[in-house]
């Protein structure tokens, strides 16, 4: 029995999903220097699969930095909508935030377009743009819950630094050890006690 065009588009949709989640732990791996025939050895489709989806590697690279891009904790307006206190509000996002270093391969990507010269400039902007919006929210979240007195006292700016340093640390943890990566993974709360007062 043939199949649906619904069926065939589904299709397509998961094979290129399946590209992409290969590409992530290639281009993490090997960064720009990857190709896409590492891709495709790594995803087990064929070469031309991989080119009938994506022009080139560059194709590739751009669509998993801008899926990195929409991860959970991504609608950041959200987070200032939601109901609750400051210190609840907060506490979401943190948990999010390091919940998306239990896979270091987004993190290693994103910090790729941040230090690669090579990097077209619309992509670096992208991502500075996140973090930037990103570091918003926190520094909003933690001068909110100073004054309901959910957050410890003190430079709201060094704060969130010193959430970035932590938060961007675990992933680094993985290029050291990644056999304990997972099994070690630091529970968001760890972190979220030396943020109260």
């Amino acid at each position: 029995m043939p199949r649906t065009a619904e069926a065939k588009q589904r299709l397509r949709e998961e094979q290129r999903e399946h590209i992409l989640e290969a590409a992530k732990h290639v281009f993490a791996r090997k960064g720009l220097a990857a190709t896409v025939d590492d891709v495709a050895i790594h995803a087990g489709v064929s070469h031309g699969l991989a080119y009938r989806y994506f022009a080139n590697k560059e194709a590739i690279f751009f669509a998993i930095i801008k899926q990195a891009l929409q991860a959970p904790s991504a609608d950041l307006q959200r987070v200032l909508d939601m109901p609750g206190t400051p210190g609840e509000r907060l506490k979401w996002l943190l948990s999010a935030f390091v919940e998306s270093r239990r896979h270091p391969e987004t993190f290693l990507l994103l910090d790729q377009v941040l230090s690669s010269q090579t990097v077209p400039n619309e992509l670096r902007e992208l991502v500075r743009k996140r973090s930037q919006d990103l570091q918003s929210v926190l520094r909003q979240l933690i001068i909110e819950g100073q004054e309901t007195f959910e957050v410890a006292a003190g430079d709201p700016d060094q704060l969130v630094r010193a959430i970035f340093a932590y938060v961007d640390g675990i992933p680094r943890w993985a290029l050291y050890d990644p056999e304990h990566y997972q099994e070690h993974f630091p529970d968001a709360d760890i972190f979220l006690r030396l943020l109260q007062p």
